[in-house]
């Protein structure tokens, strides 16, 4: 964020929307609020104004400007030769909800939360998971949302997008494998769930991260 801070002094950004890095966005906006904050873009052009959140996504703005400049193709053999990715979906959101998950205070939630980590294709309802941890679901659901910030549910979906998210990545496991592998009842389960996490579907996803073919 602080190296907004000499445009924004400058009145450069003002009434302009502007991004920065996602743990700051809303430090910016309370410092700065003539200047409209987008959490979610990885970058934002407003007029000739740019600007980028985090590190990597400078070289999403810099691949964005060559291409606005010299065209598609010479933005992508650039891309091709940093070995990244063109244009890559959704926003920040995609990165940084699974950084947000926080972990519980209280060991046997924690412990909890390191196996469904490592078990995301389990049984892991409210009922399976308070009886792991030897508390009713009542009370399990209420101390979990009081310690980690989130339902159980909205938990469990994370971890398993992030797991599926892995398997389209690295894998050549088609959707419907990897949704059942991941524990999503369906592919379209899956769809909805990537959906409200990362913005994107499972199929666009791997369009543009997927580092092996899919069967």
């Amino acid at each position: 964020m602080h190296w907004l801070l000499p445009a924004r002094r400058g009145g450069l950004l003002d009434g302009r929307r502007a991004t920065t890095h996602w743990a700051f966005c809303a430090e910016l906006a309370r410092r700065h609020p003539a200047v409209r904050v987008e959490s979610d873009p990885i970058y934002v052009r407003d007029g000739g104004v740019y600007t980028s959140a985090g590190a990597t996504a400078g070289i999403d703005l810099t691949l964005a400007l060559v291409e606005e400049d010299l065209g598609r193709r010479l933005a992508l053999a650039v891309a091709q030769w940093m070995v990244v990715f063109l244009k890559r979906p959704g926003g920040q959101a995609q990165f940084s909800a699974q950084l947000s998950m926080q972990l519980a205070d209280r060991e046997p939630l924690r412990d909890l939360q390191a196996w469904v980590l490592d078990h995301p294709g389990a049984e892991l309802s409210v009922e399976a998971l308070a009886q792991r941890v030897h508390m009713s679901p009542r009370n399990f659901f209420r101390v979990f949302v009081r310690e980690v910030g989130m339902t159980p549910g909205r938990f469990v979906e994370r971890t398993r997008v992030e797991a599926a998210r892995r398997l389209l990545e690295e894998t050549p496991r088609g959707v419907p494998e990897v949704a059942a592998a991941c524990g999503f009842g369906s592919p379209e389960t899956m769809r909805l769930a990537f959906r409200r996490t990362l913005g994107v579907s499972p199929r666009g996803y791997r369009s543009r991260f997927c580092t092996t073919s899919p069967s």
